[in-house]
């Protein structure tokens, strides 16, 4: 029962920061600057995801990761395009050139 209860609090610890600032950023208005840069942020995210992985697909064949970089900076130029399909876009480009060359 210790554990469970243990479980459940960090569980809590862990929720609350994350959901908060959703309820709080939502009814703040910002300026244009700043605005901006807020819509920027998951842009900047999946760059630091993507890029140590671009370095460290394979160090025999490291054009396979760049071709993986290319197309997510492509698709990311599209604003429009969802960051979850740009990082699936890009995994699949790396999976082709693995089958291809």
């Amino acid at each position: 029962m210790n554990i469970a209860v243990l479980i459940l609090c960090m569980m809590l610890v862990t929720y609350i920061p994350r959901v908060l600032p959703a309820f709080v950023v939502e009814k703040m208005r910002f300026g244009k600057r700043f605005g901006k840069f807020i819509n920027l942020i998951p842009y900047t995210a999946m760059t630091a995801l993507i890029f140590p992985g671009i370095l460290g697909v394979d160090a025999e064949r490291w054009y396979i990761g760049a071709i993986g970089g290319v197309i997510a900076i492509a698709l990311a130029c599209f604003k429009k395009i969802p960051s979850s399909l740009v990082v699936l876009a890009s995994v699949l480009a790396v999976m082709v050139a693995y089958w291809i060359i």
